[in-house]
């Protein structure tokens, strides 16, 4: 079987480094420090199987990420899970309703996050 890839998207190069770390052992890793890398990424042949976004960013948001990955015919079916320090209701709220499948809090919990991502690509 062939081995899923995960794109992570955050502009700190320490949570690429810990989420690349706990991913890595199970799946294949690319990074994203910015989010229009990460929407040409996304387009690429063959493109990620999960997207996991930090929503604070410079000049591009991941939220103005989802709205263009979601508005793409070409991306529309990544799943989306936001990982953001932010937890607010309305903020998990706000990145559900932009059709991410998930919103999970920083720090990240390891076996939650590999669950959620299994879920997924069950």
């Amino acid at each position: 079987m062939t081995q899923k890839t995960i794109l992570i998207v955050d502009d700190s190069a320490d949570n690429l480094h810990l989420l690349s770390g706990i991913l890595k052992q199970h799946y294949k890793v690319k990074a994203a420090t910015r989010g229009d890398r990460a929407l040409k990424i996304a387009q690429k042949t063959p493109p990620p199987d999960i997207i996991l976004l930090d929503v604070v960013m410079p000049e591009m948001d991941g939220y103005e990420v989802c709205r263009q990955l979601k508005s793409n015919p070409q991306t529309m079916n990544i799943p989306v899970v936001f990982i953001s320090g932010n937890i607010s209701a309305e903020e998990q709220q706000k990145g559900l309703d932009m059709g991410a499948e998930a919103y999970m809090g920083k720090p990240v919990d390891a076996d939650k996050l590999l669950g959620i991502i299994e879920g997924l690509l069950a």
